[in-house]
């Protein structure tokens, strides 16, 4: 705090302005003062009393868009609220920064007019306006050249801003800082060494800028120089002189040799062409070709030693710079004897064709072969390629075999082309080649194959008769009549069934068809074989396992077994109006033969007089109330029920079900409820429910007499149980239409399956030991088909009167 007041300076100016008294006060700064620090003591310099200042309402009112200093009322002393930045108020780079602020205080009134004048510091390093100066300079550029660089800027003002720039070593380059008009400093680069691509392309150099702060501030910058190309370098090839040597009778093309140049230059001052200098005799140039762009030197013309031996030529490499510049080299080449006259081959005999399966040692061809030079250049060796089922037997001087040294194969090689190859022994050595097309006769040594051994074909029952279900072809790797197969069915019997009754293949290409309509409810899958014979002598033949799988296709829509009701019909039911929250009031149980997948039932309303009254369940179908009924509901309810499978598309079935709420009678106790006098017992509702309950109880009565009189007079069968006990009334008297199981609960149906066409009752699953179960509405001579292991069960099977 003592140390920030050490920098203010104290300026007091006076002046008054009609009847208010105006002070002007001046003091200096330095900017980033601490928050807290005290500048000045107004009470004193502007002498005021200290005691007052409270009562007369000292304030400060400061001309900018933030409030950094304040007044202290109990001891008048002007303090930093915030730390002011000098930059951020003097956008501008002025020489000199003010803050003007006013001391007001009422009782009488004065204003001060305060003038604070913020020092700057050295707070802001120089920067560079870009981080990276990128110069291209040619190498041609002469000593002395200055190129500008871009300057630094230093928010900073006086002695802290930016005052001088230095550049980091080096050979080629140096700076000159010059001053501009403005004041500031700026660098300029000065070329000091000629420059050389050739040996540096790219000098990277640092320019810093520093300040004149205490300490100082710095900044720098890169400067990179890329060294543009001139065309100050010759082409120069890799030797000076060649001497080469070559063969006679080399052909056309063959390649001599591959000169090469090279040009330090880059871009077009390094691209070079060669050619022939005037030295070069016009026979040379004959003999020989030059390649302009790739220097590679190919023969032209015949060679022959005995006509010419030595060419000698001269060889220029000029570039493509502006001011082209071209080196030289010689060649001298020396052509060389060689044996040129070639081996023959003679043949002599040559069988073609041959059965595959000829035998070992069997001669297919002779051959002789000469050569018309003498000495080693005329001794000749005879070879075939070392891959092949055939080797060669010397049969006398020059005269060779060749002979069936491995099994052949037609399946695998057809046919061989046999090159027979004879070289002499000259330096180098000459050859001559031969080559006879052996063809090979086909022979019954393969049997049919197919793809795969075991075929598994899904077919979607409801399948159009004479539908396609598959290709089953097979390969026979023999030609002609050996590969010509015909494909049959071999015959297998599956439930006195033929299986060429239910498919048919076409003999010729495999295609196997059925001949049916197949139902997955009746037939699941069959399992057979399938024969592919050849038309060989003998003939050959091999066969494959096909296996049918019937695909459930959702052909059959849920059947509601529960509530049973005629078709067509309403099913009614009878609740109590005082059914709690909750209460099962019916269960709707629908069966669908299709598979798994496409049985998977779901329930759902489609109609209901009032959603807010029941739930349905949508996998067990039980339909409870969702709350108590009120006096507001209607007494009858109709609800539609759709039970709707998983095929696709999705079948349903719907149940409509006509719910009658009835009131239940509620004693009335004296010391309990009072009843209100004008209360009427016998009101037109009660009168209504009384009739009602009496009709349906004598209904009911009668209903039960006439089933008791006709159960008790049907014969009594052969080891049945008492005529008396032979049916069961399901919870809502219901039965399952022509021939249908009935029991109380829906675990009925997850033990037995009725199946009416057939008359017969299915076991579906293993029944507890010791269970008795009640059929009624079957049939006389139902049959009793037991599918699980149920011997220890009792089944009790009984017979109406309808």
């Amino acid at each position: 705090m003592q140390s920030c007041k050490r920098y203010v300076l104290l300026v007091v100016l006076l002046s008054f302005v009609h009847h208010i008294s105006t002070s002007v006060t001046h003091y200096s700064i330095p900017e980033e003062m601490k928050e807290g620090s005290v500048v000045a003591n107004l009470a004193t310099d502007l002498s005021l009393d200290v005691k007052t200042l409270n009562q007369r309402k000292m304030r400060l009112d400061i001309i900018a868009n933030k409030k950094y200093l304040d007044v202290n009322k109990e001891t008048g002393e002007l303090y930093i609220v915030e730390k002011i930045d000098r930059e951020y108020i003097c956008t501008k780079m002025l020489t000199l920064c003010y803050l003007k602020m006013e001391v007001i205080l009422e009782n009488p009134v004065r204003i001060f007019n305060i003038e604070l004048e913020i020092m700057d510091m050295n707070d802001n390093a120089p920067q560079f306006r870009r981080d990276v100066i990128h110069l291209d300079i040619s190498e041609a550029t002469p000593k002395g050249e200055r190129f500008s660089l871009s300057n630094a800027v230093d928010p900073d003002v006086g002695s802290n801003s930016v005052k001088t720039y230095h550049l980091s070593e080096s050979a080629h380059f140096n700076i000159e800082v010059q001053t501009g008009r403005d004041g500031s400093k700026f660098a300029e680069l000065i070329l000091t060494k000629n420059l050389d691509r050739e040996q540096q392309a790219v000098h990277n150099l640092i320019l810093t800028a520093v300040d004149g702060g205490t300490p100082a501030r710095s900044g720098t910058a890169s400067v990179i120089v890329r060294v543009l190309d001139t065309n100050d370098n010759a082409p120069a090839f890799d030797q000076v002189s060649y001497n080469l040597k070559i063969m006679e009778n080399s052909p056309i093309g063959s390649l001599v040799i591959h000169l090469n140049a090279t040009d330090l230059d880059e871009g077009s001052n390094s691209d070079i062409t060669y050619s022939y200098s005037l030295y070069t005799s016009e026979k040379t140039q004959e003999t020989f070709n030059l390649n302009p762009s790739t220097g590679e030197i190919n023969v032209k013309g015949m060679l022959n030693y005995e006509d010419f031996r030595i060419y000698d030529m001269e060889v220029i490499a000029t570039d493509k710079g502006a001011n082209s510049l071209s080196g030289q080299c010689t060649i001298k080449i020396l052509v060389e004897d060689m044996n040129d006259n070639h081996p023959e081959i003679s043949i002599k005999s040559f069988q073609s064709p041959v059965n595959e399966n000829v035998e070992l040692d069997t001669v297919i061809a002779v051959v002789s072969v000469s050569d018309k030079d003498s000495g080693d250049n005329g001794v000749v060796d005879l070879h075939i390629p070392d891959n092949m089922p055939f080797r060669l037997r010397e049969s006398s001087d020059n005269y060779y075999e060749l002979v069936v040294s491995e099994p052949l194969d037609r399946e695998k090689v057809p046919e061989y082309d046999i090159t027979f190859t004879v070289t002499d022994r000259g330096s180098p050595p000459l050859s001559d080649n031969e080559t006879m097309t052996l063809e090979l006769l086909d022979v019954n040594d393969n049997v049919p194959q197919f793809p795969q051994s075991f075929y598994t074909i899904r077919v979607t029952e409801n399948n159009a008769p004479g539908a396609l279900l598959s290709s089953l072809s097979a390969f026979d790797p023999d030609l002609h009549e050996n590969q010509y197969l015909v494909y049959f069915i071999l015959e297998k019997e599956i439930a006195n069934t033929s299986m060429s009754m239910l498919f048919s293949i076409n003999p010729e290409n495999g295609n196997l068809y059925a001949l049916k309509t197949f139902d997955y409810e009746i037939e699941k899958e069959f399992l057979f074989h399938i024969e592919a014979r050849d038309s060989g002598s003998p003939p050959l033949s091999s066969n494959v396992t096909v296996h049918i799988i019937i695909v459930d296709q959702n052909d059959n829509a849920p059947v509601i077994v529960s509530p049973w009701r005629a078709h067509g019909s309403v099913v009614e039911e009878k609740i109590p109006r005082s059914t709690d929250k909750g209460s099962l009031v019916a269960k709707v149980i629908a069966l669908d033969t299709d598979s798994v997948h496409n049985s998977r039932i779901t329930y759902q309303f489609l109609q209901v007089t009032d959603a807010t009254l029941f739930s349905l369940d949508q996998y067990n179908g039980e339909i409870r109330t969702m709350r108590m009924f009120s006096y507001r509901d209607p007494r009858h309810q109709r609800l539609v029920v759709v039970a709707k499978d998983n095929g696709q598309p999705a079948l349903s079935a719907t149940v409509t079900i006509k719910l009658s709420t009835v009131e239940t009678a509620v004693k009335a106790y004296s010391d309990m409820t009072e009843v209100p006098l004008e209360y009427d017992i016998f009101s037109d509702l009660n009168l209504y429910l009384v009739i009602g309950l009496g009709s349906v109880s004598f209904l009911l009565l009668i209903t039960i007499l006439v089933t008791i009189v006709l159960k008790c007079q049907k014969p009594k069968p052969s080891k049945a149980a008492p005529p008396c006990r032979n049916s069961v009334i399901s919870e809502r008297n219901s039965t399952i239409a022509d021939s249908t199981l009935v029991s109380n609960d829906a675990y009925w149906y997850s033990l037995f399956l009725a199946e009416t066409r057939k008359g017969k009752l299915v076991v579906r699953q293993p029944v507890p030991k010791g269970s008795r179960y009640i059929v009624s509405s079957l049939p006389r001579g139902t049959g009793l088909t037991d599918t699980s292991d149920s011997a220890a069960s009792t089944l009790q099977v009984g017979y109406d009167q309808s």
